[in-house]
């Protein structure tokens, strides 16, 4: 008989918690842990734009408008939080407005990685929350012959730059990446929810409602928020955090 955890399945109305009998991380059955969770409650508020602060895009990168963020892509950049910040939980809602688009939401990015950062880079620091439409495996596998093995489109979480993370299973081949138990998200024009939760150096996914990916032993483990430009448009809305001890 396999071995089971008790994990909370959390809805967001009302702060209502339910638990539901899981089977365990590695087990044969599949574990599945669905979150609703829309961002209201105690302790949540809703992230605008003076919550951020461009550190290597344009003025016009990203329009910020009735609790909606519109990203054109260019240059590749990002936009981080006002300050570092350690434990929370995010929900955010994004869509793809371009076939084979490429975002994310970095977790902890650290001040070092986000210093005298240029144009057209990324942090060398940080945890990664993949924000990536169908369309790039389709342009990847039609460039190379292939079909893409180190990445997915449906919520991989990984480490860049110097930053480490023991990845939940499945792993991609290089041992770097946590690739989605199952694939979620919708296409290109279609919203999508994440749920976010990063506590004490482990940082988890839910995509659509479902738990697919994360890890653990997360180093750094503090930092800035940021929202990732990266050379499409993509929209944010419904950005809402809690912030937690």
């Amino acid at each position: 008989m396999n071995s089971t955890l008790i994990r909370p399945t959390l809805l967001g109305l009302a702060g209502a918690l339910m638990m539901t009998i899981v089977p365990a991380w590695g087990q044969d059955a599949e574990p599945v842990t669905k979150a609703t969770i829309d961002g209201t409650g105690l302790g949540w508020r809703e992230l605008g734009e003076a919550d951020f602060v461009n550190v290597n895009t344009a003025p016009d990168t990203w329009t910020w408008k009735d609790g909606l963020v519109h990203c054109t892509g260019k240059p590749v950049g990002v936009t981080r939080s006002q300050k570092p910040i350690t434990n929370f939980e995010l929900v955010a809602t994004w869509r793809h407005l371009k076939a084979g688009g490429n975002s994310g939401i970095f977790v902890w990015a650290t001040e070092e990685a986000l210093t005298d950062l240029k144009p057209n880079s990324l942090p060398p620091g940080g945890i990664e929350v993949q924000v990536l439409d169908h369309g790039y495996a389709e342009q990847y596998e039609k460039s190379n012959g292939k079909k893409p093995d180190w990445f997915t489109t449906n919520g991989d979480v990984f480490p860049v730059g110097k930053s480490t993370m023991t990845p939940f299973p499945p792993v991609a081949p290089n041992g770097s990446r946590s690739f989605p138990r199952k694939n979620l998200s919708k296409g290109v024009g279609e919203w999508n929810h994440y749920y976010v939760r990063a506590i004490n150096a482990e940082v988890r996914l839910w995509v659509n409602g479902e738990e697919v990916s994360g890890g653990t032993k997360c180093e750094p483990s503090t930092g800035y928020l940021c929202l990732e430009s990266e050379g499409a448009p993509v929209e944010f809305k419904n950005l809402r955090i809690r912030e937690l001890p």
